[in-house]
């Protein structure tokens, strides 16, 4: 009984976390610091990213290197610096992400 109690616990979190898990990944990173999901702060939302970047089959490795390298020009004059915390993997999970925020 306890086994199958676990079990349904982990795939509820596992249905239910993802969303979550990359906001968190997004917050220990210090992506939070300059973006939020719905409005623009230093940089633009991740809903706009989102829209901006819809239905590009290279959205998510453009972003996951913007999001290691950093970039310029496309939001305005504020430039996003580099996050060298982050690595491939990281980059390429928050950009998922923020993709699937509509």
């Amino acid at each position: 009984m306890m086994k199958q109690t676990l079990i349904a616990f982990a795939l509820t979190v596992v249905t239910v976390a993802p969303a979550m898990a990359d906001q968190a990944l997004a917050t220990s990173k210090n992506c939070m610091a300059c973006h939020a999901v719905d409005k623009k702060l230093v940089g633009p939302s991740y809903k706009d990213v989102a829209s901006k970047y819809a239905g590009q089959k290279d959205a998510v490795d453009k972003l996951a290197a913007k999001i290691m390298k950093g970039g310029s020009g496309v939001w305005g004059p504020v430039p996003m610096p580099a996050n060298p915390q982050v690595n491939d993997a990281d980059a390429k999970k928050l950009a998922a992400w923020v993709l699937s925020l509509k």
